[in-house]
């Protein structure tokens, strides 16, 4: 990566925005936009997120670029890639911010041509928000950035993820397995936003804000979140998220047990052992 490389962001959305704006500000000037919606595109060039952008007729685009980033629902990604793919010019490097990745990385590394490497990766930056609009919401200096590489990678395109995330801000960068990485993003995601959603959908949750403390807040303020983006997400990682609510599941069990047979010395062990990972959590969460 230089300053006069030739970025194309494939949907203009919450993270393809925040990645322009990125972008941008780290003196990237050629920084251009694929997006169905013109008024995505309209607001990202007046707010100076992109260079250029276009909805169509973006053959000479893609034939110039030196690096795609790809902001597509997962099924989304795949028709993209099935159709336009063979547009991408040999020597270019690609990467998403796909939520999942088992059955996504390998599908599309294999439909690209010979020469298009495509290293798979994953901000760990999302908001409740969608749209380019509130790109600029997004923070990527606290959060975790996921490059989950496979056999088909090279030195290139792993230096290529780490620089693409230390250019945008990322002060923590991790590399695991696609597998690994829809393991954990069962629990530490997936599941967090299933509990706040079972929580809302609570009958007449809304009269909630009339008594509600921070806690409640804390626990719910995921549960606004996009419908159609979220159900494909756990939907392609069923298997791994149906095991975590399962896990889940049974520990709030034991949990309700021990409240049902009045055992407060079991309450208090699960309190302290919660209290205790926790501390461990935050302690390496301020080392990074």
């Amino acid at each position: 990566m230089n300053r006069e490389s030739r970025f194309v962001i494939v949907g203009l959305g919450l993270l393809g925005g925040a990645y322009a704006r990125g972008l941008r500000r780290a003196g990237y000037a050629h920084v251009a936009a694929l997006d169905l919606k013109e008024e995505a595109l309209a607001f990202a060039k007046e707010k100076g997120y992109i260079e250029e952008g276009r909805t169509g007729e973006f053959q000479d685009l893609l034939a110039r670029a030196d690096y795609i980033i790809f902001s597509l629902y997962p099924t989304t990604f795949i028709q993209w890639v099935e159709q336009y793919g063979s547009l991408l010019p040999a020597g270019c490097l690609c990467t998403d911010v796909s939520g999942v990745k088992t059955g996504l990385v390998d599908k599309v590394q294999a439909l690209l041509p010979q020469g298009v490497e495509f290293i798979a990766s994953h901000p760990m930056a999302g908001k409740e928000r969608s749209g380019v609009e509130n790109a600029h919401l997004v923070d990527f200096a606290p959060a975790n950035f996921l490059i989950t590489p496979t056999e088909r990678n090279t030195r290139r395109g792993l230096d290529f993820a780490r620089e693409l995330a230390e250019a945008l801000g990322f002060a923590r960068i991790h590399v695991i397995s696609p597998e690994e990485h829809d393991r954990m993003i069962g629990y530490v995601s997936q599941l967090t936003h299933a509990i706040a959603v079972s929580l809302m959908c609570a009958p007449g949750a809304e009269r909630f804000a009339d008594y509600t403390g921070d806690s409640f807040r804390d626990l719910t303020r995921i549960a606004y979140l996009n419908a159609p983006m979220w159900a494909e997400l756990f939907l392609w990682n069923r298997e791994y998220l149906t095991e975590e609510i399962d896990g889940f599941t049974a520990r709030l069990q034991r949990l309700k047990t021990f409240l049902q047979e009045g055992r407060r010395e079991e309450l208090e062990e699960m309190f302290r052992t919660s209290s205790a990972a926790r501390a461990a959590f935050d302690k390496k969460e301020k080392e990074g």
